[in-house]
């Protein structure tokens, strides 16, 4: 396992902020705006989506993992932020994601967080992740900024890793390729390998989450109370 991967897991900063996990969630209303906004097509395919939560909801957790990944990575095509909202850094809910069918990393990873979290994976399991993609050569030090959605079996595990340029599922030892730099959820935020917080208020950071956090609960996600440490 990475140092780095274990490091994030284990430092944990808690969000005093009305995050919470997803509770209450009414997806009539979200298929409703589909079609309304969208067209029925949407429609039809937040259907689909909603039929793929309650199939997997009794699965075990690695065919939900290999479930979502999949239904977004085929679903859903890569298209920088600029070109699909006209800025620069756009976090799109799972509805506008469903709507465009196109997204950028963050997109992908936060429908299938907020997709598995619905199917019943525990939050505390899940971490959206920033992370310094490698490119070029091996050795060249080029990389860029990507983010992917890590699962943790336990907090000190070696995490799993689902990823919109990858469509294998793989542990993060066989994708060193990537470097954590810190990933967050409804409940914490896990820096890369530090030993101390980087912030004691998180919620100036992670503004674009919290923000994000209220336009899915006016499509009919959301969230409900925190737990803090």
């Amino acid at each position: 396992m990475r140092p780095a991967w274990q490091a994030a897991a284990l430092l944990t900063v808690a969000v005093g902020l009305a995050l919470g996990v997803v509770a209450d969630s009414d997806l009539n209303r979200m298929e409703r705006l589909a079609d309304a906004r969208y067209g029925p097509a949407t429609g039809d395919l937040v259907a689909r989506w909603r039929d793929l939560i309650n199939e997997t909801s009794a699965m075990p957790t690695a065919d939900k993992l290999a479930r979502v990944n999949r239904f977004f990575n085929r679903q859903v095509r890569w298209r920088q932020d600029v070109d699909i909202w006209g800025q620069n850094d756009y976090w799109a809910t799972p509805l506008e994601t469903l709507g465009r069918r196109e997204g950028d990393c963050e997109d992908f990873s936060i429908s299938k967080y907020m997709t598995l979290v619905l199917a019943g994976v525990p939050v505390e399991q899940l971490r959206i992740t920033y992370v310094k993609a490698a490119m070029g050569a091996p050795g060249s030090g080029l990389s860029q900024a990507h983010m992917v959605l890590a699962w943790y079996e336990s907090p000190g595990a070696e995490p799993l890793i689902l990823d919109n340029l990858v469509s294998e599922i793989r542990p993060a030892s066989r994708r060193q390729d990537l470097k954590p730099v810190f990933g967050f959820n409804t409940q914490g935020l896990w820096v890369g390998a530090a030993t101390r917080a980087a912030t004691n208020d998180p919620g100036a950071r992670l503004s674009r989450w919290r923000d994000l956090l209220q336009r899915m609960a006016d499509d009919g996600l959301s969230p409900g109370p925190l737990t803090t440490e």
